[in-house]
């Protein structure tokens, strides 16, 4: 046993009834999958593969615009710690294809202003084979110019603005750089406040500004989220489940000390139990963690749904190098057969499965809502967490797009483009990256279970 049946600890796991962060096991809620399965799954198929895949060039660098004001408050100005700035990726490390889009196989014939304009319109698109026929790049550039924002869960950044930066996420991990208080905690007070369907009335788990309520711990809460409609859960689970894992992130990848400027990272089971322990989170940290499963499977599905436009012939993950391409996209592929060998995936279906007018003003509003967090993560001070605040909910965001989409993915054209779906090459850095990010936590996850068990 990982904590002593006599402590403190397991005495309130009994009382809430939930599994302790070391025991997290069972079926999830709202689907049939349980969390071994998941552990498992993840550990020997998903996590070794993933890890590979965003090592490739094309899946390491991302665009991003890290100077976009807060739409929603004044800025509170961008932290200052050495640990939360982004080095951007100089031009020339970029590689050729990358740098160019789709447009280099344009560029050496493009001699005047209308063809360097279909050069900036085919710079959106980031898969595109480059041995298309010349009616082919033609339709790209067309679909490239089609507005399909009404699709969209996130809101883009503009990767044409003098702002926006290419950053290689290798060199910018994810990881505890000391940014904290009032400005952190207002980012996800305003997730959770006004874009969670949640009534002003109803308080969160922990939330300082809640009153005092003797030994509710929550409850309350949790008996006004079940009495939600399954879509509006749904959308709960996701934001707690992403909150988690870039909280596991931190802990994972915390500074333990600098000596002679030289850093030391690693886990810190310190902080990993400060906020995910049932006893310092009164029942709340195992609930977080669960959610984070949740969202594993919410984006594993995504991920097996949108293999059919990936297996085309007509999309390339394209960087300019033709070898390592076609190592990637055989990864990528690889990957997708694994994860729809998965037997116990969530069933999207179930979502806005009521009446059309119903169903179709409910997603209207699920998507404005995920649309608005999206927007919130250019409030975040510190560079590098927004850096990966914005891939993450990016990617989110291109999962929810892709579960639907997918009466267009499944009439998608072999060997043209399709006007009904498409990803930039954005998205698809920022869908293969999220998972990755969900996949480590939940590998990490593993590994404190092991510490916890040498710290008894």
């Amino acid at each position: 046993h990982l904590i002593d049946r006599n402590s403190t600890i397991w005495r309130k796991c009994k009382k809430w009834h939930i599994p302790r962060p070391a025991y997290l096991t069972g079926v999830l809620d709202d689907c049939l999958c349980d969390i071994e399965s998941i552990d498992d799954f993840n550990t020997f198929k998903i996590f070794p593969k993933i890890q590979k895949l965003q090592e490739r060039d094309y899946f390491r660098y991302y665009k991003v615009n890290l100077k976009r004001p807060c739409p929603f408050w004044a800025d509170d100005g961008h932290c200052s710690i050495k640990d939360c700035h982004v080095e951007p990726c100089p031009e020339s490390k970029i590689p050729v294809g990358i740098k160019a889009g789709s447009s280099n196989k344009y560029s050496k014939a493009a001699n005047n202003s209308k063809e360097l304009e279909d050069c900036e319109q085919a710079n959106k698109l980031g898969a595109v084979n480059s041995t298309l026929s010349n009616q082919s790049k033609e339709a790209f550039i067309d679909w490239a110019r089609y507005d399909d924002s009404q699709d969209h869960f996130c809101e883009l950044d503009d990767e044409r603005s003098p702002d926006a930066q290419y950053v290689d996420l290798l060199l910018n991990p994810e990881r505890y750089t000391g940014y904290k208080g009032p400005s952190a905690w207002r980012v996800w007070n305003s997730i959770y406040e006004e874009n969670c369907f949640k009534p002003r009335s109803v308080y969160r788990p922990l939330n300082p500004l809640a009153p005092s309520r003797g030994g509710d711990d929550g409850e309350s809460f949790y008996t006004w989220l079940e009495g939600l409609c399954l879509e509006k859960r749904v959308f709960y689970k996701l934001i707690s489940g992403l909150h988690a894992s870039i909280n596991l992130h931190l802990c994972a990848n915390y500074l333990l000390e600098e000596t002679w400027g030289k850093p030391r990272w690693g886990p810190n089971v310190k902080e990993f139990t400060r906020r995910f322990d049932p006893a310092e989170t009164k029942g709340e940290g195992p609930r977080r963690l669960k959610n984070l499963y949740f969202l594993y499977l919410i984006e594993l599905r995504a991920l097996s749904k949108v293999a059919p436009y990936f297996e085309r012939a007509v999309v390339d993950l394209y960087t300019g190098n033709g070898h390592e391409d076609a190592e990637s996209k055989a990864l990528l592929l690889d990957i997708f057969r694994d994860t729809k060998s998965f037997h116990m995936h969530f069933d999207e279906k179930s979502m806005f499965a009521g009446d059309k007018k119903g169903a179709k003003s409910l997603k209207e509003e699920f998507r404005l809502h995920f649309k608005n967090i999206s927007r919130i993560m250019d409030c975040v001070g510190c560079d590098k967490c927004r850096l990966w605040g914005k891939l993450q909910t990016q990617g989110l965001g291109t999962a929810l797009k892709i579960l639907f989409s997918e009466k267009e993915i499944q009439s998608l054209p072999e060997n043209s483009p399709s006007k009904g779906f498409q990803l930039t090459r954005q998205e698809i850095v920022a869908l293969v990256n999220a998972f990755g990010r969900l996949s480590t936590s939940i590998k990490e996850l593993q590994n404190f279970k092991v510490l916890l068990q040498q710290t008894r």
